[in-house]
């Protein structure tokens, strides 16, 4: 008798203690999160351009839809661009964002994430840089609107720190001439406030 109330005792605090986690690990939240972008640009599907190091800083919502899955819209600055070195010297396109990001996120355990979906950008700045005998006075002016879609996912501790990594597939074209769409890898680092 003592050994059927001992299990059932354990299984009712396993039960709850499980579902006293769940409960504290999936609910809504904010924060800010930033990190380390790698960008380039792929011309005409022909291949990449070099990657401009730069990065990313900005604020987020997580709002659960359920156990395991939520809803991530973000507001992020990006310095994105490309790099192109020849024989002559180096061009390098430094290409500033503001980007929104709508993620759906999967949590396949209370960790572990995965995450899709569109995102827009608006482009803020721009500006040419030249090095080497590579010179020209000549602006590549683009496009302010800039659309696509990332894939990621990460993990996330209980105390609401987290990392990711991020690719974002550029769509839209970011000239008017050559089909130029933007690919970048973004590492982050996010805080539950």
């Amino acid at each position: 008798m003592k050994k059927k109330n001992f299990t059932i005792a354990l299984f009712l605090g396993i039960v709850f203690s499980i579902n006293a986690q769940m409960k504290t690990m999936h609910k809504s939240n904010a924060g800010i999160k930033g990190g380390y972008n790698l960008a380039a640009v792929s011309f005409d599907g022909d291949g990449e351009t070099e990657q401009r190091h730069s990065f990313h800083v900005g604020i987020y919502g997580e709002e659960f839809i359920s156990e395991s899955f939520s809803i991530q819209p973000e507001l992020l600055y990006s310095q994105q661009g490309y790099v192109i070195t020849n024989s002559s010297g180096t061009f390098t396109q430094k290409l500033n964002y503001i980007n929104l990001p709508l993620m759906l996120k999967a949590y396949p355990s209370q960790n572990f994430f995965l995450e899709a979906g569109p995102q827009i950008g608006l482009a803020v700045s721009h500006k040419e840089e030249y090095d080497g005998l590579f010179s020209s006075s000549q602006q590549y002016d683009p496009n302010s609107f800039d659309w696509g879609v990332n894939f990621g996912g990460g993990f996330k501790t209980d105390s609401g720190v987290s990392l990711g990594v991020r690719y974002h597939l550029g769509l839209g074209d970011l000239y008017d001439d050559g089909k130029a769409k933007n690919r970048v890898w973004q590492f982050s680092v996010g805080f539950d406030l």
